[in-house]
């Protein structure tokens, strides 16, 4: 039986990448997208703070003094988002898995405080635009900078699955490479769209948006398939 082959839009840890290999897939990595950090003043924080990625916390701890802010409460979207927060002695109040059910706990209970929200440079419109329709007092730093990698894949590359984990990763690959009759794998809702847009079908999204449940969702989809 021939091995089932998978392409990663991204490097994985060696932990996820084990899973693959313990499960006897054949596995490509390739980075369709660059994450650059920057420098930002730290002066014009509000009373609460917003992430809505793990890049903004990474770009955030690298800014000289950083420390002062973790006495103050945190709302951010994702699980991983939260772990990262946490284990730098952040106290994250709310986190939510995306960004819409962020904007809607915020809006609707948390109307009267002042926010920052750490971004990057493609962020979606979803919580600035909530913010600012509730009149809520907050502020935006962008904090990293996404850029595409696009890459162009060799013809003689046959995949069965493309893992996804954002929109721009989408943008990138299709950038130099079509998609056949891959099955596509999705961490969220939004890289998922990103797909439909270009009228592509065959997705598969993440229960959870997390690295590890888009290859639990590979593996299981496999399973069925040779059943």
């Amino acid at each position: 039986m021939s091995q089932t082959s998978i392409l990663s839009t991204k490097t994985l840890s060696a932990e996820q990448r084990k899973v693959f290999i313990d499960a006897n897939f054949d596995l490509l990595e390739q980075d369709f997208i660059e994450i650059k950090n920057n420098l930002f003043e730290l002066n014009t924080i509000n009373n609460n703070l917003i992430f809505s990625s793990q890049n903004a916390v990474l770009s955030l701890i690298e800014q000289n003094g950083w420390e002062v802010l973790k006495t103050k409460p945190v709302f951010c979207v994702g699980i991983k988002t939260k772990e990262l927060l946490e284990s730098h002695g952040f106290k994250v109040d709310v986190y939510m898995d995306y960004a819409s059910e962020l904007a809607e706990i915020i809006t609707l209970i948390y109307n009267k405080e002042s926010y920052t929200f750490l971004s990057g440079n493609l962020r979606k419109e979803t919580l600035p635009k909530a913010l600012k329709s509730a009149g809520i007092t907050f502020n935006e730093i962008e904090v990293y900078q996404t850029t595409l990698a696009p890459f162009k894949i060799s013809d003689q590359e046959n995949f069965d699955g493309i893992l996804f984990f954002s929109p721009s990763a989408v943008e990138s690959y299709l950038t130099n490479n079509k998609i056949k009759n891959e099955v596509c794998f999705c961490i969220g809702t939004t890289t998922a769209s990103a797909l439909e847009t270009k009228k592509i079908k065959n997705i598969v999204i993440a229960e959870t948006p997390t690295i590890e449940e888009v290859i639990e969702e590979v593996i299981e989809y496999y399973k069925t398939e040779s059943i």
